[in-house]
């Protein structure tokens, strides 16, 4: 017997480091993770700021966990942080003014996810 894929979730999120929204996207993605998920992020909007280096060591909303330890732990843990390509381009951010393990992409890696049939969460 073949041990079934494990669901998609991908968590979009438009809110940036001004907004607790962002911590708790990060948090419930996490908690993907925990529940067996196979979790994806997608930053668009001010959302992209959220994984961009020095920016994300301003985020903490208590209680929830400083948004530095939340991202690592969720990339650590296997999750995937895509930040839409248009929105970096547009604040004129380049691949260098993030943190490892994030893609710049377009919306086309949602949509394939989309697709396969993965749940999402919009913050």
């Amino acid at each position: 017997m073949t041990t079934p894929e494990p669901r998609q979730l991908v968590v979009v999120v438009t809110h940036g480091i001004d907004h607790e929204l962002s911590s708790v996207a990060f948090t419930i993605a996490c908690g993907g993770i925990t529940a067996g998920l196979r979790v994806s992020v997608f930053l668009t909007s001010a959302g992209v700021d959220l994984a961009r280096k020095r920016a994300i060591d301003l985020a903490h909303v208590p209680p929830l966990d400083p948004l530095q330890r939340l991202v690592r732990d969720f990339v650590e843990r296997g999750g995937t942080v895509w930040a839409c390509s248009p929105c970096v381009k547009s604040r004129g951010y380049t691949p260098a003014d993030f943190i490892d393990g994030v893609e710049i992409t377009g919306a086309s890696v949602l949509h394939a996810q989309l697709l396969q049939g993965a749940a999402t969460l919009s913050f």
